[in-house]
């Protein structure tokens, strides 16, 4: 009994100092002008600085923050743009979150620190006070690649309730991803219920795979227990998730209330995931109407795949069925640039009718979240 008082007393004493300590040290927060205050208390540490690809300029990813004589490091932003920011701390060259921020996200095998700015096109990434989707993982029989294999689907509010057909939108993710990426990197959820609350987008089924043919499913959720995530997959860009693609659209059209015909289905993708919807959609032209190339990679070098060959020729054809809508969009600074202008090209001198967009910025979610948010109010009207 007396051990036990002991113990209690000792964690109440130290959850009150740990209590003291978060108060003290609350990081990040968001003044009143947009700009941010990180903290983080560590008196014996000799350097600490804050690190971010989108807080910082270009050439500028981190900032020196200074202590103060209750051992307080500290930095202040310029007023920052409504968006999504993510972030670490190096302190004496070792990288960690913010222990003041609960709030992280795992970007392949990288984890950050996150918070939001809001206002804009920011407030589409927020839990606002609106009707809200529900989100599944589940997993699918692939005989085409001959396991069973993990997705997630997002279905509008109401679904539960209504015995009506819903358009799908499938929603592929970059090299190093997986059937969570686009919901936490991407915001996908939050911005779905935003747009249809507003009206801007129709209600819709969003179907997020993970397009690493040689994985069951994102890392940590497979048999094969917690491996490190790596973009270093085997079969994901050589044909074979292009050719297993229908066992995914099967298996929504059979557990679903879909639309199963062509103007009822979207795919779009980012990066990795641009270059397997640009190939899905040309080699199935009578599955999508509505095709999404986001900061898309187009070509891949040296493969002997067939489903890679004769891209002009199979756009030809593609196109020849009068797909609804064929979406472009790319950042100026992205690596991906040229091979973007190599498929525009294409179609340009084959008078092939597309929607092209151009932001600022690189390979990054910022631009990734745009657009999505764009796309999703063009498809379905």
């Amino acid at each position: 009994m007396l051990l036990f008082a002991f113990v209690a007393i000792s964690m109440a004493a130290f959850a009150q100092q740990a209590l003291g300590e978060r108060a003290q040290t609350s990081s990040p927060a968001i003044n009143a002008d947009g700009s941010v205050t990180f903290r983080f208390f560590a008196p014996l540490a000799k350097e600490v600085k804050v690190v971010s690809n989108e807080i910082f300029p270009v050439g500028h990813h981190s900032a020196d923050m200074q202590k103060d004589d209750k051992g307080v490091w500290s930095f202040t932003t310029e007023p920052l743009k409504p968006e999504l920011y993510m972030y670490n701390f190096v302190v004496d060259g070792a990288k960690i979150t913010d222990p003041s921020n609960v709030y992280m996200i795992r970007d392949i095998a990288s984890v950050f620190s996150v918070f939001i700015v809001g206002g804009g096109q920011a407030d589409l990434y927020k839990v606002n006070g609106v009707a809200h989707g529900s989100v599944t993982k589940m997993w699918y029989d692939s005989p085409a690649l001959n396991m069973k294999r993990r997705l997630t689907v997002y279905t509008p509010a109401g679904y539960e309730d209504s015995k009506k057909r819903y358009p799908v939108f499938y929603l592929l993710h970059g090299m190093g991803g997986d059937e969570e990426a686009w919901m936490s990197l991407g915001r996908a959820s939050q911005i779905l219920d935003n747009l249809i609350a507003q009206g801007k987008a129709e209600p819709m089924i969003v179907v997020m795979t993970n397009g690493n043919p040689s994985q069951e499913a994102a890392p940590g959720e497979t048999q094969y227990g917690m491996l490190t995530p790596t973009t270093n997959l085997p079969k994901t860009m050589d044909g074979a998730f292009e050719l297993a693609f229908p066992d995914v659209v099967k298996f929504i059209d059979t557990h679903f209330r879909t639309i199963k015909k062509k103007q009822g289905r979207a795919i779009a993708g980012l990066s990795m995931g641009g270059f397997h919807s640009l190939h899905i959609s040309k080699q199935y032209p009578d599955m999508f109407d509505y095709i999404g190339l986001f900061s898309a990679a187009v070509t891949r070098e040296g493969s002997k795949a067939e489903i890679y060959s004769d891209l002009e020729g199979k756009l030809k054809r593609q196109f020849s069925t009068k797909p609804a809508l064929y979406y472009i969009a790319i950042g100026k600074d992205d690596f991906l640039y040229k091979a973007n202008g190599y498929l525009r090209s294409i179609l340009d001198r084959n008078n092939l009718p597309y929607e092209y967009v151009e932001t600022d910025g690189g390979h990054i979610w910022r631009n990734w979240r745009i657009y999505l948010s764009q796309f999703a109010t063009k498809i379905f009207k």
